[in-house]
């Protein structure tokens, strides 16, 4: 993995809001089908950095390259059309739409009627659609019309996943996604991610959550007063190891 070329790469990346610096200088390699778990306490920059990633926020230095072309995206949906998908704790969905009407929003499918300028929603093909993305997860929901409020926390982020799949992302971001969840749901979460991996799609994985960055993660990056100062396999390291690594960063930066 590490000797292939990186499918993201960041290079002495910044972000400042006026006289308030965020993120200073990061450089990052993110591999093809990698789990990269990104952690900090609050105020580290993480989610600053994040936001340069998802096009959310542009950044004020430094250069970002995906499959070895410089970009610079200038919304999160741009980010999404090349690839980087963006899963945000609030999920973003529509709770009284559909789970086809989720997974299509923004991008609805359409058929001709009558004239080919005619055009009406091709309901009938959104729900096969979206079907067909939540079987790759495994998860067994048959009913395409069932509003997204009426579904559990994992199958909510199993949908968030299928409508990141549809755009045939390369690149998912998530942002804390079992935050709030049971022991079940979280178990539904943890696998799939996995099953993400297992299919070739790399992951950007932003957790509070120490087990779930040593049961995911093949590599921690931790952050520090904007500053990345860890950049390891997780491999051997257990959350208390996670966890005093990130209190060593804070220490630092006082």
């Amino acid at each position: 993995m590490t000797g292939s070329a990186p499918l993201l790469s960041l290079r002495g990346i910044g972000k400042s809001y006026g006289p308030v610096v965020a993120v200073r200088e990061v450089d990052l390699d993110i591999h093809r089908g990698e789990v990269v778990a990104i952690c900090g306490d609050n105020g580290a920059g993480k989610s600053s950095l994040i936001k340069v990633i998802s096009g959310a926020e542009e950044p004020t230095s430094g250069e970002m390259s995906l499959k070895g072309e410089r970009v610079r995206f200038a919304s999160p949906h741009d980010a999404l059309e090349k690839g980087v998908a963006t899963i945000y704790q609030d999920l973003a969905l529509a709770p009284r739409l559909s789970i086809a009407q989720n997974v299509f929003m923004g991008s609805e499918l359409t058929r001709s009627v009558v004239l080919p300028f005619l055009r009406v929603l091709d309901k009938k093909r959104m729900a096969s659609e979206a079907q067909r993305f939540l079987s790759q997860l495994s998860v067994a929901i048959t009913d395409m019309a069932r509003p997204v409020e009426r579904l559990s926390g994992g199958q909510r982020q199993a949908v968030a996943i299928s409508r990141a799949l549809r755009w045939n992302a390369e690149i998912i971001i998530m942002d804390e996604p079992t935050a709030a969840l049971g022991v079940k749901e979280t178990a539904l979460v943890l696998d799939l991610v996995r099953r993400l991996k297992a299919d070739g799609r790399t992951i950007i994985l932003i957790s509070h959550n120490m087990r779930d960055v040593v049961a995911l993660a093949d590599r921690v990056v931790i952050m520090g007063a904007g500053r990345k100062f860890v950049d390891r396999p997780v491999e051997g390291l257990t959350p208390d190891d996670l966890t005093h690594m990130i209190m060593s960063g804070n220490a630092r930066a006082a």
